[in-house]
């Protein structure tokens, strides 16, 4: 079921996205959902939507955030949703709530 819910976000990426961050650490508790999410979804998220950009950036002791930007412009928005202690399956939701707020 997962793997469906990945394939389906990540045909709509790009549609209203033009990139994806994820900010996490690599070692909080905090963190661990972020992390297991990337090692379980990532791959598949990606092969759904080769060409989309999707960045992950680690760093000691940050929190865990998702980062959707709606353009290359210089003054393009971007809007996050905070990923802290949230588990995998909450995240697996959070591209697609980006989607949808980007459609807006």
């Amino acid at each position: 079921m997962a793997a469906a819910v990945v394939r389906g976000v990540g045909s709509k990426l790009s549609q209203n996205l033009r990139e994806l961050r994820i900010h996490l650490c690599q070692s909080s508790a905090a963190s661990k959902g972020t992390r297991d999410f990337i090692e379980q979804h990532y791959v598949a998220l990606k092969k759904a939507n080769p060409e989309f950009p999707i960045l992950i950036r680690e760093c000691a002791g940050v929190q865990s955030k998702m980062w959707a930007r709606y353009g290359f412009e210089s003054g393009s928005l971007e809007h996050y949703l905070d990923l802290w202690i949230n588990s995998k399956e909450r995240i697996l939701a959070s591209p697609e709530e980006l989607v949808i707020i980007g459609s807006k």
